[in-house]
């Protein structure tokens, strides 16, 4: 893969992460402690809204992760250090890169990572 597409590759997955988690953290419900027991609400519902905020802060919080990834790629494309093994400084392979071009380590070492 070369660094264009990479790095296009990277802004798209980028952008969509982005959405992906703010649309998680604009619709997570509101599971307010002070609403258990209270009249009309089953405790199982509670829970289920408990869990349900859960899930949604998760699923933003993995998304930061995963950009925090592609920014760290942006980066190391832009000092041009992409595509090298931050262990061993070997060429990381181009099957590994187009099925995730923001790893930082080749096969050998991706166990380190």
């Amino acid at each position: 893969m070369d660094a264009e597409k990479a790095r296009r590759v990277l802004s798209e997955e980028r952008d969509r992460l982005r959405e992906m988690g703010s649309w998680s953290r604009e619709h997570a419900p509101s599971a307010d402690v002070q609403q258990e027991g209270s009249l009309g609400q089953h405790p199982g519902d509670y829970g289920s809204e408990v869990e349900e905020a859960m899930e949604r802060q998760g699923l933003a919080d993995e998304s930061d992760r995963q950009i925090a990834d592609i920014d760290a790629a942006l980066a190391r494309l832009d000092d041009g250090t992409w595509g090298r093994c931050r262990v061993c400084g070997a060429d990381i392979d181009d099957e590994r890169l187009e099925a995730r071009p923001q790893v930082d380590t080749c096969r050998e070492h991706a166990e380190v990572a």
